[in-house]
């Protein structure tokens, strides 16, 4: 097989290959690391390549596999995020005021190793996780391989410029205001937000206040349910994404939640208008309608969850002192959030996710443009602010954070390309727990409008 088709194979194909004996463990792993040799230099969407130990665990997947052993992930490189510990590697969080290499994998980690999961390295991250692009003073920038000019996105921005790109089969992202939807949007790939402590977080529980959650950036649907398979507490997601999703009510809306400034481009508005017609076309009852938001939600519920996230985040590191001046503002901010307001955040949630979720009553999945706009320049807020930038990036992805304070499912669908040549795509959110329903209906769009074979200038 072609090495460069072979890498833009999804995961579960390669598994299956892998099984079948047409490749092995460690020929799968050099195609990977000879594209990371010659991309990534100018991607630079891994923090660090983990060669020595992925060629050990590609040779000992190989040794499994010629003993007949089989497992849904043995053989497959997977990059990681590196907000999530893998054993004997610093988790940076983007910054140099890191600690020591953990000892442990976190929960997530442990879980796609027993799958067989070969770990091919860590990816780039903002730091701290605090923006949807992906640059650092300590790291660099990470460039989107559709337009090398842009950010992929963030904060799982090094994760998608690497499936993109072809550096990587499978992609572990997370996801506190849009981290893994953003630059899978950007980035033309399928990624999931699962249902919140659907997948472990351990040993980094409860980050964020609860809005954030770990889960995959993918080529395939059927990549993103295999992920949750072997990774979440309960089975069942492939077989979901194979099954017909029935003839379901469908709502769209464009509608950018309350006090939220943003202004849905044209390319956005096409994408779910064009899906609207698919979907009808398919058989499903598609409606104009939007969720009852809350009129103060993201700002009384998401944003000071989120700049308490930062700040605990930041006062856990050993050498605060080495994080960028924006972070140090974000975090000081956080620190105004008391344990009392927080706790206060967090019991009104259920009054705010009743009255989001209402809709459900009537529909099944609602679907939003995946952001508002394309991605930013690279550097384009490198001289402002905290709340500035803020404020100039929440109005390109007002789409996310709603359903990080619910909790429920939500999922990317990419869809066409922009004026600057970058994915766009249609957001899917469905009832809590339902991740089922969107990887359903995401595989018969998936089949109608296939997006696997696409790929990106730099690649």
């Amino acid at each position: 097989m072609d090495p460069r088709e072979l890498a833009f194979t999804g995961a579960a194909e390669q598994a299956r290959l892998l099984a079948a004996g047409a490749i092995t463990a460690p020929a799968l792993l050099d195609v990977y690391l000879d594209r990371i040799a010659r991309f990534d230099r100018e991607l630079r969407s891994y923090r660090v390549v983990l060669v020595d130990s992925a060629r050990r665990e590609a040779a000992a997947a190989q040794d499994r596999l010629d003993a007949g052993e089989r497992s849904p992930l043995l053989g497959v490189p997977v990059a990681v995020k590196d907000d999530v510990d893998v054993a004997g590697e610093v988790t940076t969080f983007g910054s140099s005021a890191y600690g020591p290499a953990p000892t442990q994998d976190s929960e997530v980690v442990r879980r796609l190793r027993d799958a067989g999961a070969v770990i091919l390295g860590k990816t780039c991250v903002p730091e701290l996780m605090v923006w949807p692009f992906t640059e650092t003073l300590t790291f660099g920038a990470t460039r989107n391989p559709w337009n090398p000019d842009l950010t992929p996105g963030g904060s799982s921005g090094g994760s998608a410029a690497a499936l993109a790109a072809g550096l990587a089969a499978l992609a572990l992202g997370s996801d506190g205001m849009g981290s893994i939807r953003i630059p899978a949007t950007w980035s033309g790939l399928f990624g999931l937000k699962p249902q919140r402590d659907r997948v472990p977080l351990a040993p980094h529980d409860g980050a964020w206040g609860g809005l954030s959650v770990y889960g995959p950036l993918a080529r395939t649907v059927e990549d993103a349910a295999l992920f949750l398979d072997v990774t979440a507490s309960e089975g069942g997601f492939v077989e979901a994404a194979r099954r017909e999703p029935g003839r379901l009510r469908i709502a769209l809306s464009t509608a950018v939640p309350p006090l939220l400034t943003a202004r849905v481009g044209r390319a956005q508005r096409a994408a779910v208008a064009e899906a609207g017609a698919l979907l009808r076309e398919l058989g499903h009852e598609v409606v104009e309608r939007d969720p009852d938001y809350p009129a103060n939600a993201v700002f009384a519920q998401a944003l000071p969850r989120y700049f308490r996230g930062v700040h605990d985040a930041a006062a856990a590191l050993p050498r605060p002192e080495r994080l960028d001046r924006r972070t140090r503002t974000f975090a000081r901010i956080g620190g105004l959030v008391s344990e009392r307001r927080s706790a206060a955040i967090r019991a009104a949630e259920a009054d705010v996710t009743a009255r989001v979720t209402e809709i459900f009553d009537d529909v099944d999945v609602v679907v939003t443009p995946g952001t508002a706009t394309g991605p930013s320049r690279i550097g384009a807020y490198q001289r402002r602010g905290a709340v500035s930038t803020l404020a100039l990036v929440a109005a390109r992805v007002p789409f996310q954070a709603m359903f990080n304070v619910t909790g429920q499912p939500a999922a990317v669908v990419p869809w066409g390309l922009d004026g600057a040549g970058v994915p766009t795509s249609i957001q899917l959110v469905g009832r809590p727990f339902d991740e089922a329903t969107l990887l359903s209906l995401g595989t018969q769009l998936e089949t109608a409008r296939p997006w696997a074979g696409r790929r990106p200038p730099l690649s």
